[in-house]
């Protein structure tokens, strides 16, 4: 496999090669960070459920860190999405940074400075594209 140039991807590139299914991972450190969001999440089928809402995040987070063809408006429209099902903002957007801390732990030492730099960047852009849909969704 060749390394993409792209620091996001190159972490997501090297987390799959180590660790085959980062799911368990990413809602157990959110589940620790934010126990409220586990009542999110019901008892029957809500593996499937977690695996599709990583897999989808994780589009979503790879096209907004790249070529931006589409996928990325995911971000907005699940945060709307988010609402009415009564999800804080502040846990919409830390969900994330989760994602991010999971990779640097499964990275490791591959965990580069220019990879975190590439993060820090892309979670504040994402940030800002939550509250803006926020401010644009205000009566």
């Amino acid at each position: 496999m060749t390394a993409s140039s792209n620091p996001i991807e190159r972490s997501f590139g090297i987390a799959a090669e180590r660790c085959e299914d980062l799911t368990p991972l990413v809602y157990r450190r959110l589940f620790e960070a934010h126990a409220e969001a586990r009542t999110m999440f019901r008892t029957d089928g809500s593996e499937l459920v977690k695996r599709s809402m990583l897999a989808l995040t994780s589009d979503a987070i790879l096209d907004f860190a790249g070529e931006r063809t589409g996928h990325f408006r995911l971000i907005a429209s699940e945060a709307s999405s988010h609402d009415a099902y009564g999800t804080p903002r502040e846990l919409f957007v830390a969900f994330f940074g989760i994602i991010a801390q999971t990779l640097r732990e499964v990275v490791g030492p591959d965990w580069s400075d220019e990879v975190d730099v590439a993060w820090r960047t892309l979670l504040g852009e994402i940030e800002s594209l939550v509250a803006v849909q926020c401010e644009n969704n205000q009566p």
